[in-house]
């Protein structure tokens, strides 16, 4: 059974036999078959199940449990339990464990408290997913395999003696000589000067605790390269005993991770863990009243399609969350189940499993609530998923749609990382992308993330009319020859301020700025300057259209015959100054804008270029909504999702199929609070 067949879309659930007494299991299994489960994920933390003392094997447990899941017709997606090493392994083995940045070792009694690069880890781990997949690949029911759980998940640094030991290597390999690496970290600077491999350590505790920038830079990219190699070293193992069809996944969605590339080389397609409650967190709870909430979470969805296009959620939200000593939410209102599920299938997810089956009634997670509550029985929230199976099968034609958008926004891990690094960097890129996200959802313009990893090609980009690529710091000779081709082929590119300042090292270039874009932006930037605290606001007017710019202000003068001043700054000293250059460049036009993006900015930016509300032709909704299509063939999907707990109006120009009911829709309708639409058109 392939869940992501493009056929239909499939319902799980996430359950633990060893959380629960053996007499349940069957109750259990055929009452989510009957609420339309036909999934079950399991053992992810189930280490000791299988090997209780160390060298001691036992399957019996998983055997019973496998037993029961093919006589009564339940499959199911098996998991390695390297997420969590047992108590045995991390006393006698503590060289395992991760550790701090004061280099003190991280106890037993969590989870993801070891480090990928301890090689005795290493090999407690190849041996526990080999017996796992060659005693349990054959069953029949098992369809798929999850390695590990959420990948750098809570810890995404590594301070162990291992991990500087893995630092070394990793560094030998790419710069094969101490002047090399010197030369690009710049040690000269501050006498950090390396003369000895040995004196070189993953980033410590420092004076003011300021590490140089550049080798923290590649301290991110080694956890990346141990991550992904931790996944590969078990879906080798995996594929070797998997049987013809069965997947490999992963699932999350986590920080210092290439995760583009892990699902690369390792992976059939990537699952997600969405949790929109988190936007109702107590300790995350925005005050503000236009803050998305759990709407932000299409966010995070947009972010996994561009891994996989079509993908899986293998975390899908079903009841509060929270931990015993963490993240308070609440119990999700009526609808709101059914919206979150319908998010993550508008953003191109054909397979739903909801964490979790039964509410845990112990540990760090037993406020964590799944389907059903501590008592099991029958409830709210179960009555709702049933009508959500429902759903989804008489919206089951769209499952192999892939989503719609004629706007991109340009990343790559290179800028995400440096910005973690360089508070300026942040600065200006955490508004840009927040604005453009939230510009794009009020003006109902679908927008996808488009990462430049080393497979793609100017070919991908062309189903783009406009691509933002908010803050291009770090650049390289192929990425800007990347763009300036979509550009030639009739693309329009946008490129905020701070872009072209620094090489791959993440070292300052010597170039007119913005060095290696100027080409393609028709740019120069003589002088720049964050805005002054006492500057007030600073403007930008395009043609009579008044926005404000944020944080930064490159002041700019456009270069060559085919580059035009658009827009100027109306305020400060330098008023006057050009703020928008557009460059003709080939069919194409290169805008460059010498600010950040506030939401106002990128609204006009996507006005302006023609892009804003494509589908307003054929339903009009208030900015509460979200409107997605997913398309396959010459068919469209569109759906409206209401997130507003209060009835919303909306407006059909064209007439359309409601894939729930069956019925033609057209002119006004009426939303109920959290309440969606599908129509086919």
């Amino acid at each position: 059974m392939n869940i992501l067949n493009g056929q239909r879309l499939v319902m799980g659930t996430c359950y633990y036999p060893e959380h629960w007494p053996e007499k349940l299991w069957k109750e259990d299994l055929l009452r989510m078959l009957d609420t339309g489960i036909e999934v079950i994920r399991i053992a992810e933390f189930a280490w000791n199940k299988v090997e209780p003392v160390e060298g001691k094997f036992t399957y019996e447990f998983f055997d019973r449990f496998l037993d029961l899941a093919e006589e009564v017709g339940m499959k199911v997606i098996f998991c390695t339990p390297t997420a969590t090493p047992p108590a045995w392994l991390t006393k006698k083995y503590p060289e395992v464990l991760n550790a701090d940045i004061k280099g003190n070792r991280y106890y037993h009694g969590m989870r993801r408290h070891y480090n990928y690069n301890s090689p005795v880890y290493k090999e407690f781990c190849i041996r526990i997913t080999e017996k796992f997949a060659s005693h349990y690949a054959g069953r029949k029911c098992i369809i798929g395999w999850q390695i590990d759980n959420e990948l750098n998940c809570e810890m995404d640094y590594f301070y162990s003696e291992s991990d500087t030991i893995a630092f070394r290597e990793f560094l030998k390999k790419k710069y094969g000589t101490l002047e090399a690496l010197n030369e690009s970290w710049g040690t000269v600077f501050w006498n950090q000067t390396y003369t000895d491999w040995e004196e070189i350590y993953v980033p410590r505790n420092t004076c003011q605790n300021s590490v140089n920038p550049h080798q923290v830079l590649d301290y991110i990219r080694l956890i990346s390269e141990s991550a992904r190699r931790f996944a590969k070293m078990q879906s080798d193992i995996i594929r070797i005993y998997a049987k013809p069809g069965d997947f490999i996944t992963t699932n999350g969605l986590f920080a210092h991770l290439d995760n583009h590339e892990m699902t690369r080389e390792s992976l059939d397609f990537y699952t997600y863990d969405s949790y929109p409650d988190f936007g109702y967190c107590l300790d995350m709870y925005d005050e503000d009243p236009k803050a998305f909430r759990d709407r932000k979470w299409s966010r995070n969805l947009s972010e996994t399609r561009s891994i996989s296009p079509i993908f899986g959620i293998m975390e899908q939200q079903s009841g509060a969350c929270g931990w015993n000593t963490r993240l308070e939410a609440p119990t999700p209102r009526p609808g709101q189940i059914t919206l979150w599920t319908m998010q993550s299938i508008a953003h191109g997810a054909d397979f739903i499993s909801y964490f979790r089956w039964r509410t845990c009634t112990m540990g760090t997670e037993m406020y964590w609530h799944g389907i059903l509550d501590y008592s099991g029985r029958e409830n709210r929230r179960i009555r709702e998923i049933r009508q959500v199976h429902n759903l989804m099968e008489a919206i089951g034609e769209a499952a192999g749609a892939v989503y719609e958008a004629q706007v991109g926004v340009v990343k790559d891990y290179d800028n995400i990382w440096d910005a973690e690094i360089d508070h300026w960097h942040q600065r200006v890129d955490s508004v840009s992308q927040k604005s453009l996200f939230a510009a794009a959802q009020r003006s109902h313009t679908p927008m996808d993330y488009v990462y430049l990893t080393d497979t793609l090609k100017a070919e991908d980009l062309k189903k783009y009319k406009v691509l933002f690529y908010p803050h291009a710091t770090i650049i390289n000779k192929k990425r800007a020859k990347l763009l300036a081709d979509y550009v030639a082929e009739g693309g329009i590119l946008v490129v905020g301020c701070r872009s072209g300042y620094k090489d791959m090292t993440g070292k300052c270039v010597m170039d007119k700025l913005p060095g290696l874009l100027a080409p393609l932006t028709g740019t120069d930037i003589p002088e720049y300057s964050l805005i002054a605290p006492d500057a007030g606001k600073v403007t930008v007017d395009w043609e009579g259209t008044v926005f404000e710019a944020a944080v930064f202000t490159d002041l700019l003068e456009p270069i060559g015959e085919s580059a035009e001043k658009k827009a100027a700054y109306t305020s400060d000293y330098y008023a006057g100054t050009c703020a928008l250059v557009c460059n003709r460049y080939g069919k194409g036009q290169a805008w460059y804008y010498g600010s950040a993006f506030d939401e106002k900015a990128a609204d006009v930016f996507l006005h302006k270029l023609g892009v804003a509300s494509p589908y307003q032709d054929f339903v009009e909704a208030p900015e509460e909504c979200e409107i997605a299509v997913r398309k396959k063939g010459e068919q469209r999907y569109l759906f409206v999702l209401n997130y507003s707990k209060e009835p919303v109006q909306i407006t059909f120009h064209k007439a359309g199929l409601d894939l729930y009911t069956k019925e033609t829709v057209a002119g006004k309708r009426e939303l109920e609070g959290y309440e969606t639409i599908v129509v086919k058109f």
